[in-house]
């Protein structure tokens, strides 16, 4: 019998251990961190608005989800569950996470009566649920109090891998190995270590070190480290709670005026950021940053077209009015600014092309202007305007390289490729969405498009699925729901399923129903 020592059983946030094989006497182990094990699922977690801090609503690859296999008639809606309270937007999740409660795969979604729940995303059960004290707000629907943003799990500002991918590089990639320093496992646990800091918020700083001491070792990749989930309350305050049960490890961080309406709310490379709108509270519209490690708060003020910042390797980007404005990811001052010459409508979206970093936003008439990062006084290349005023992007990669940005309207959602001729771009239209009525953000699986009807009082939501390289109808949910989305709801999607919430405070879960 195999005992485990007294520290795995009694911290909440360990890694359990496996044991993989036994020879001579002895007993090997591994650990697996949450993101490494979801690697065998599918290696995507969508932990923040858009999936990612580029806001592309791309899942890169899914073990079961692609335009052949959502076509047929296993693709159902597979649990359902009322949270009391209406959901505040689609949940953030985390595939396959190990601790002391055995291997869990949750989805955690805020309510707009301050309080934060977790489920088993496999099993459709309730895990915890935790409230969060905050403030009224004034009661109007500009300002309504409460927490007013999504959960959120830390992403990276750094590119992924544009390749669909099972297992660490591109698809049917080489494994990949090396020999490390003695107790320190293969060099590639060096990259394990550097990911798992991404999951916590990083120390305070070390104290001074005497010249003659020798300077400090890497971390060792072997240490467990803890997964945490994030949230604001009404009260402005930031909250840094335990995925396993909710509990805060620290006091929670003083970070916004009381009854700030923040509309977007994400953890960006040990950075936690917030676009406020409305003008509620004494929070003046703009996009606020507060550093984890030496909580310092900084802010740029300024109106956000689309609610949301969005974030590259090295810079956070905005919209406001005519101009998509790059912003220091630290010190949130502005740098360089494109003019549009027309009022943005859309939050941008972030992407590697090639080996240039790109920049997409839309204009209220229509138009998808694309720029480069490098050079952003002029765009690279834009569409014709449209009669479909868009509010929403989206942007994926086909396994041959081609690059989409999907643009959605009111009316219709469009599919436009990039083009490149002798280093020239141009955006050329693919195909167009006629047969979606006021859809939500779009978000893309494997090939597939996913589009929900947000519906109304009269009409429930429908979920559709489309082909996203031809725009052809795959599937939909039909009469499955019975209620309308979610008033600032939206949809996410991991571990083979799709999920969003209703106005009626249901959380659905759509996707291939599986064996308990």
């Amino acid at each position: 019998m195999i005992r485990l020592p007294r520290a795995f059983k009694t911290h909440t946030e360990n890694r359990l251990s496996r044991p993989i094989s036994c020879f001579a006497g002895a007993v090997i182990f591994f650990s697996l961190t949450p993101s490494a094990f979801a690697q065998f699922r599918g290696g995507f977690d969508w932990s923040t608005h858009g999936g990612d801090g580029q806001r592309t609503s791309w899942v890169r690859t899914d073990p079961k989800i692609s335009p052949a296999s959502v076509s047929g008639s296993e693709f159902q809606l597979v649990w359902k569950m009322k949270v009391g309270n209406e959901p505040l937007t689609a949940p953030v999740l985390l595939d396959r996470y190990i601790g002391y409660r055995g291997f869990r795969t949750y989805a955690f979604i805020g309510g707009n009566s301050e309080d934060a729940f977790a489920f088993d995303s496999d099993l459709g059960r309730l895990e915890w649920q935790k409230h969060l004290g905050g403030s009224a707000g004034d009661g109007s629907g500009n300002c309504p109090g409460g927490m007013t943003a999504a959960l959120t799990r830390p992403v990276s500002g750094a590119f992924p891998s544009n390749a669909p991918s099972r297992f660490g590089g591109g698809r049917g990639g080489p494994a990949k190995s090396g020999v490390g320093e003695p107790l320190e496992g293969a060099v590639t646990l060096a990259q394990v270590a550097a990911n798992r800091q991404q999951q916590a918020p990083p120390p305070p700083p070390p104290a001074a070190v005497a010249p003659s001491r020798p300077t400090a070792t890497p971390p060792n990749p072997f240490t467990p480290h803890p997964t945490y989930l994030y949230s604001l309350s009404g009260d402005g305050m930031l909250h840094t709670m335990y995925v396993s049960n909710g509990e805060e490890p620290t006091p929670a961080t003083p970070f916004l005026p009381a009854n700030a309406n923040v509309s977007d709310f994400s953890v960006v490379d040990g950075i936690a950021y917030a676009t406020t709108t409305s003008h509620c509270g004494e929070a003046a519209d703009g996009v606020w940053a507060v550093d984890l490690a030496t909580k310092a708060v900084t802010k740029w003020q300024g109106s956000v077209t689309g609610g949301q910042a969005t974030f590259g390797p090295d810079h956070a980007y905005v919209t406001s009015e005519s101009k998509l404005i790059e912003l220091d990811a630290k010190a949130l001052t502005a740098g360089t600014a494109y003019d549009a010459g027309a009022p943005f409508a859309t939050a941008p979206v972030v992407f590697e092309y090639k080996t240039k970093e790109m920049v997409a936003a839309a204009t209220k008439d229509g138009t998808v202007h694309l720029v480069d990062a490098a050079a952003p006084t002029a765009a690279a290349a834009k569409t014709a305007g449209s009669d479909n005023e868009p509010f929403a992007l989206a942007t994926w990669q086909t396994t041959a390289e081609t690059r989409w940005i999907i643009e959605t309207g009111p009316k219709s959602i469009i599919a436009w490729k990039i083009a490149d001729q002798n280093g020239v771009l141009a955006l050329q239209q693919g195909w167009t969405i006629h047969d979606v009525a006021a859809p939500a953000a779009p978000l893309i699986i494997n090939g597939v498009l996913f589009a929900l009807e947000r519906g109304d009082r009269g009409h429930h939501a429908v979920l559709k699925a489309f082909d996203a390289t031809t725009g052809k109808a795959l599937w939909n949910s039909g009469n499955a729901v019975t209620s309308f989305m979610a008033k600032s709801g939206g949809i996410a999607a991991g571990g083979t399923s799709v999920y969003f919430g209703t106005h009626d405070g249901t959380v659905w879960a759509f996707g291939f129903p599986i064996e308990h």
